[in-house]
């Protein structure tokens, strides 16, 4: 039986038009969040895997050293090579995943060193502040 589980942990950002600072802000940490669980859960998943494979490849000795049907013998060796190619595609996903995270750190760090400053100045006036493209005309 498998001890996998879902795991909801990591709130989906809203993929919805709200591009204000703390939004995006807000927006760009969940997502970092969220692949960081996925990462830690994907690398979690390969070790499984890839214990499981080696496993199967005992098993597989073992059938054969008690001389059982060679059928047997071939399903449980394609078990453990299945297995560890699966893991090889866990491990690249892994890779990704923790990729998107450290992008997305890094968008947000980005994200707050160009546009912080401007909404501390935009937020702590009680003016309005006119709409996009205002001065242009």
């Amino acid at each position: 039986m498998s001890d996998l589980t879902l795991h909801t942990g990591g709130a989906a950002a809203q993929t919805d038009g709200d591009n204000r600072y703390k939004a995006v802000q807000q927006k760009l940490k969940t997502l970092a969040k969220a692949m960081d669980l996925a990462s830690n859960e994907l690398e979690a998943l390969q070790r499984r895997m890839r214990m499981n494979a080696q496993r199967a490849e005992g098993l597989a000795v073992a059938i054969a050293n008690a001389h059982l049907d060679k059928k047997f013998i071939a399903m449980t060796s394609q078990v453990s090579v299945a297995l560890g190619g699966a893991a090889l595609e866990v491990k690249k996903l892994h890779e990704t995943a923790r990729e998107v995270s450290g992008l997305a750190h890094d968008t947000r760090r980005t994200h707050a060193r160009l546009y912080e400053g401007l909404d501390t100045v935009r937020s702590s006036r009680r003016e309005r502040t006119p709409k996009p493209g205002f001065f242009a005309h």
